[in-house]
């Protein structure tokens, strides 16, 4: 896109006249680049971004931390990405456990997990397996390898989620969604045509400064029509038919569940659990794991910034109690979480 194209785009988000506008940043990588990029700035008085759910650390709920950290206590090796290390569960966190002992090793991919359980044949190994459809392929193909090649000291902790049953659990927290890329790179648009007939408005966008411009731009141009609508404003990335090879391998290693989502509560077949063919790779099931419920700081409001209900700087804790280095909830410790990216980058927008 031009620079003429781009200041057009920048234009008609500045123009917008309407009534006001909730646009709703699904994915946490949108709020963190909106406001690096100071795509925010070009707003006017009666368009708000609200953050939504499209943080996967952050919708993991406090009993899933208690879970790892009940595992590691049991002599499990947890792997995990280095973002739940830090999330609190109910008393502690992983790295607490860490500290005193347990065994908790950070890994860049479920394939490294993994690799890590083959090197150390004597220990048991339970990758924390966190994230939407984006990531959920790599942990299929794991459990899928796993169980080929015999893997027995392997194993999956699962908070897996998926994104339909959420657009419709929030279809009254915003006026349009901004739908996350990356997510409909796997699946496809048929979902948001399908939203869009039933009356849920949005916009596909991409990352940079120039697809986030167009995505707004479309969203308030689009909402002053009157109608619902859905667009596909990063057609480089994101197909109609998504990547069918990567569906596939989901539907081959996984099943819907309902499952919790912090902030939501539960979201009925918005979860996936390994099917049967690969009990052994359930953790839960594997360590005879009780259920445990997790119980989260009354004083933290990340369930309501999740849900649009209010932002980040609501929060009576938000840059006192809870900071990047002492975070008291998931939406601060998270690198696409919508508190850390208030806290890093608001400024005088808070």
């Amino acid at each position: 896109m031009s620079g003429e194209q781009r200041q057009t785009a920048a234009q008609i988000i500045q123009s917008y006249d309407g009534p006001h506008l909730r646009i709703m940043e699904v994915c946490g990588t949108h709020t963190h680049e909106n406001f690096r990029l100071g795509v925010r700035k070009l707003l006017p008085p009666q368009v708000d971004l609200i953050s939504g759910p499209g943080c996967p650390v952050c919708v993991t709920p406090v009993g899933f931390i208690d879970e790892a950290i009940w595992l590691a206590g049991h002599g499990v090796t947890i792997t995990t990405f280095g973002d739940l290390v830090r999330v609190p569960g109910t008393r502690q966190n992983l790295a607490d456990v860490r500290a005193n002992g347990g065994k908790v090793q950070v890994v860049y991919s479920p394939l490294d997990a993994l690799a890590y359980a083959k090197e150390h044949a004597d220990e048991q190994v339970a990758f924390l397996s966190v994230g939407f459809e984006t990531t959920v392929p790599a942990a299929c193909l794991v459990a899928d390898q796993a169980v080929t090649e015999g893997v027995g000291n392997f194993s999956l902790l699962t908070a897996n989620k998926t994104m339909p049953n959420a657009y419709a659990a929030l279809r009254d927290s915003a006026d349009v969604f901004l739908y996350p890329g990356h997510v409909h790179a796997i699946i496809g648009t048929g979902l948001c045509e399908s939203l869009a007939e039933q009356g849920v408005s949005g916009v596909l966008a991409g990352f940079t400064a120039k697809e986030l411009v167009t995505a707004l731009a479309v969203a308030v141009r689009k909402a002053q029509e009157g109608k619902p609508f859905f667009v596909n404003a990063y057609p480089r990335v994101v197909k109609p038919e998504g990547t069918p090879a990567a569906v596939a391998l989901i539907r081959k290693v996984m099943e819907p569940v309902d499952t919790e989502w912090r902030g939501l509560g539960v979201i009925p077949q918005s979860g996936l659990a390994l099917r049967e063919a690969y009990q052994n790779m359930d953790a839960r099931k594997k360590f005879d794991m009780p259920h445990i419920e997790g119980k989260p700081n009354p004083a933290c409001r990340c369930g309501e910034v999740l849900r649009g209900v209010c932002k980040p700087s609501d929060c009576p804790l938000f840059g006192k109690a809870c900071t990047p280095l002492r975070p008291v909830g998931a939406c601060m410790v998270s690198s696409e979480g919508a508190c850390s990216a208030y806290y890093q980058y608001g400024g005088d927008l808070l």
